[in-house]
């Protein structure tokens, strides 16, 4: 799961993190206000979308030349005439895709006179197994093209989870990131507050992009983006009350309704499977015949009827889906069970799309005995490489 940034910082900002001053709104009606109440004379304004590169992004509605997702503004009827070009219209960024995303929120902020911009993430390290701080000294909206170009520049400091961050550690970290003076004092207290918020959060992601060293030394938070372990959301109403579902695909939503593993994808064929690893291998032979997964889908080792015909539903329900692929391995999670369910969906919303089914396992033979009973349009396949073929043969059909 993830928030918004106004909402990241506010919860840093719990833990002693330092922040700039901002007001969230909703309507281009609560600009003027919210501008004045902060300290000004300058102002950001910032499109809330979960999504990264808001600043290099371009909105679809104003043209290639008009300014990105994150502006700066030294007048409050600057920052009223920025929030009636954004609030409402669809921000692109190098995440979003094509499509972009439509800008429901603002977050309006203080300024920072900066001296330097940072980066400074926290994450599992699965390598060593411990939270680890990502750091460079180079901060920013390149951060990704620092990683791919020049990897010297990004420092990793694992951390103990018996002793937590240690003195030596916030040295290392501060060392990586050339802190000095008031800076090097501020790190003394951010680092570890960092560190505790993710692991009582139960986060996944951390990161703090640019984390700036501004004029007068100091340290300061000016973006944030967190995500969630979407396993440990039910420890935390907190966090779950900051949810934004217009954030999120409705697919998605629908699916984690029923507990099922669902991404959304571009492609156009609707993939229905037991097992992340059997699910990722589906895809796979989907890209190698010449066509694309529309979604990944695993629907778990013990599912039941109900279950698989609401992951039916769902996958039916895109408009991108030319033909589904349903790849089942019995182990915990029977052919049979399957089939019912596959069987109750198409009965319930219909068949318009061509469909494949492989299955193996327990139950093989009752599983196909009852999808060959069932009357409806149904193909079956022999293995995984013969049902691709054969998704794909009907969609070219």
């Amino acid at each position: 799961m993830n928030i918004h940034e106004y909402q990241a910082k506010a919860l840093l900002k719990g833990y002693g993190a330092p922040v700039a001053q901002g007001v969230a709104i909703l309507k281009v009606e609560e600009a003027e206000a919210a501008a004045k109440s902060l300290p000004g004379p300058l102002y950001v304004v910032k499109s809330q979308i979960h999504a990264g590169g808001r600043g290099k992004g371009k909105f679809k509605e104003l043209g290639p030349d008009a300014k990105g997702g994150v502006r700066l503004a030294k007048s409050i009827e600057e920052v009223v005439s920025h929030a009636k070009e954004m609030l409402g219209n669809t921000l692109v960024t190098a995440q979003t895709g094509e499509a972009g995303k439509q800008v429901n929120r603002l977050y309006i902020e203080d300024g920072a006179d900066i001296a330097r911009e940072l980066y400074c993430s926290l994450l599992v390290d699965r390598s060593v197994g411990r939270v680890a701080f990502v750091v460079s000294t180079e901060g920013g909206m390149d951060i990704e093209a620092v990683a791919h170009d020049t990897p010297e520049k990004i420092h990793t400091i694992a951390i103990d989870p018996e002793a937590g961050v240690t003195a030596a550690d916030v040295a290392a970290i501060s060392k990586a990131l050339q802190l000095d003076g008031a800076a090097a004092e501020d790190a003394k207290s951010l680092f570890p507050a960092l560190y505790k918020a993710f692991g009582e959060k139960d986060m996944a992601l951390l990161e703090v992009n640019p984390l700036i060293v501004m004029k007068d030394g100091h340290l300061r938070v000016l973006d944030a983006k967190m995500s969630f372990d979407g396993n440990a959301i039910f420890r935390h109403d907190d966090v779950k009350s900051l949810r934004d579902e217009t954030e999120e695909d409705a697919k998605e939503i629908e699916a984690s309704k029923w507990d099922l593993a669902y991404v959304a994808l571009d492609g156009n064929i609707g993939c229905m499977v037991n097992g992340a690893g059997l699910a990722m291998a589906t895809m796979d032979i989907i890209k190698l015949y010449g066509k694309e997964p529309a979604n990944f889908c695993d629907v778990g080792g013990g599912a039941g009827k109900d279950k698989v015909a609401a992951a039916f539903k769902i996958i039916t329900a895109d408009p991108k889906v030319e033909g589904i692929l349903v790849n089942i391995f019995g182990g915990i999670m029977k052919c049979d069970v399957i089939a019912e369910g596959v069987v109750a969906a198409v009965q319930e919303v219909g068949l318009k799309v061509p469909l494949v089914v492989r299955l193996e396992g327990t139950n093989v033979e009752l599983g196909k005995k009852i999808l060959n009973e069932s009357g409806l349009a149904i193909t079956a396949a022999d293995d995984l490489d013969d049902a691709a073929k054969k998704i794909v043969a009907a969609i070219n059909a």
